[in-house]
């Protein structure tokens, strides 16, 4: 009966007039931006090391490579464009949760990545089962939208064993966020900034049918079974000046729409605490984080939106898109915001559970995903109604 009574409510959504309407609008406030900052850490050097003791294998050749097949679904988002959801395994699972999401329309502005098309979600481990395997990412084939298919890749961090050795371990971030630019992936790390993931050196491991992770002692190379490992290549960690708290980096994302491109970043809060959003400047020439004079990257706008339990944020244009949860069982909401302006909410218009979103300019798709077990899915909406 769920299953029908979901595909009633996910018609009605997609039947939506285009423009919901939106409740009373709330203030939000401009901070100092240029009172927080990013730098980032050296490259590691353990990536040659590991490029030689590990197959290199190319994004396409992953992402071609799915052994999982999406399914079709209706979720309930006014003014839904696309989705699909997980197999079976994947939307029950209770330690694996997935939260960010980024395309190759963030990857370059063609929507490709070396031909390849696709659509790539992180999941954290939650730990419920006893084992904590960090966080990994599925890259979903998205050049035929009716019949996705999928593979996880685990995301590693190279380090030098006891023996001096280079190996890698797990990851272990909330993975709250995520954006693609060029051949780097920036996952989003609470506490500190962002892990840096470099896509020219993914790696095929020695074994799926291993239980351990990193260089064992014959020589070869596991990842908790995981055919495909993608490691850190170096991080961005944040720090502030003027006395301001540092940031909680829960989500992220790139907005090509700007000049230059940038990256948008925002809090999470639980109700009654204030929310903050961010953006930095991103440099096309070298992927990186356009840095002052000082060896920084400094934020050029941030706000205090005050906005409770915000999950994802994007702008388009420069106006701002953000995604709330209101708990398992209840619908999410969409906000919208425009400096100088206040924040607006339109209530009810996502699906239960909404996280991060993804903006894919030539469709005019905001993309987003949902992270409660036995009701996962992966959609899209038009960004023009709102």
């Amino acid at each position: 009966m769920r299953k029908y009574r979901s595909l009633v409510v996910g018609l009605v959504a997609a039947l939506a007039v285009a423009v919901v309407p939106a409740a009373p609008a709330q203030a939000a406030t401009t901070l100092p931006a240029a009172d927080f900052r990013l730098k980032a850490t050296a490259y590691s050097g353990l990536i040659d090391d590991l490029d030689a003791a590990l197959p290199n294998v190319s994004v396409p050749t992953v992402v071609r490579d799915g052994n999982r097949v999406a399914t079709t679904c209706s979720p309930a988002a006014a003014n839904r464009v696309a989705a699909f959801c997980w197999n079976n395994g994947d939307d029950d699972v209770a330690y694996w949760v997935p939260q960010g999401i980024t395309t190759t329309a963030d990857a370059y502005g063609e929507a490709t990545y070396e031909g390849a098309t696709a659509v790539l979600v992180s999941w954290y481990d939650n730990g419920t089962d006893g084992v904590e395997r960090g966080v990994r990412v599925s890259f979903v084939d998205y050049s035929a939208p009716s019949a996705p298919t999928y593979r996880h890749v685990l995301l590693v961090e190279p380090y030098a064993n006891s023996a001096g050795q280079a190996s890698f371990r797990a990851v272990n971030l909330h993975a709250g966020g995520m954006f693609w630019y060029g051949h780097h992936l920036y996952v989003a790390a609470t506490g500190t900034g962002f892990r840096v993931f470099d896509l020219r050196h993914l790696w095929q491991t020695s074994t799926t049918n291993g239980s351990a992770i990193g260089r064992q002692a014959d020589g070869s190379h596991q990842a908790y079974g995981y055919k495909y490992v993608l490691p850190q290549a170096f991080a961005y960690n944040q720090s502030t000046t003027g006395g301001q708290a540092a940031i909680r980096f829960s989500f992220a994302s790139l907005d090509r729409t700007s000049t230059p491109d940038s990256v948008v970043v925002g809090e999470y809060a639980n109700p009654g605490a204030g929310s903050r959003l961010f953006r930095f400047p991103i440099d096309y020439t070298d992927r990186m984080l356009a840095e002052s004079a000082d060896g920084y990257a400094r934020a050029t706008e941030a706000y205090d939106v005050s906005v409770q339990s915000m999950q994802g944020a994007t702008a388009i244009n420069g106006k701002y898109y953000l995604s709330t949860s209101d708990g398992s069982g209840n619908a999410g909401d969409l906000a919208t915001f425009t400096p100088g302006g206040a924040v607006t909410m339109r209530h009810d218009v996502l699906p239960v559970g909404p996280e991060d979103f993804s903006y894919w300019p030539v469709k005019g798709q905001l993309w987003s995903l949902t992270e409660y077990a036995g009701n996962r899915s992966v959609f899209a909406v038009r960004a023009s109604a709102y």
